[in-house]
């Protein structure tokens, strides 16, 4: 007498299923997510984020000035950065 597990079917065949079932999901999955939302109505959808090239009323004037001295700041520490490494990088001091 020998100890064999009776199965309705080949476990093989169980798993060619799952697989073939988890790969259609996540190919469905795919094409839903890389399709475009349809706009509900005639204006674009509002982006994530807000537009941050719009002037805020809501910010005092010494807010306003202050913030454009810091980025005014942070886009010359930036260039500086950048024109050092470039020179470390592409020019050579013989």
């Amino acid at each position: 007498m020998t100890n064999q597990v009776v199965l309705s079917g080949n476990t093989g065949d169980i798993l060619y299923f799952m697989r073939v079932l988890l790969f259609t999901a996540f190919l469905l999955m795919g094409y839903e997510l890389s399709r475009p939302n349809p706009s509900s109505s005639e204006k674009e959808q509002a982006p994530l984020l807000p537009d941050t090239t719009q002037e805020r009323p809501s910010l005092p004037p010494w807010q306003r000035k202050a913030s454009e001295r810091a980025v005014v700041k942070y886009a010359a520490s930036q260039e500086k950065k950048w024109r050092r490494w470039n020179e470390a990088m592409f020019e050579r001091s013989d």
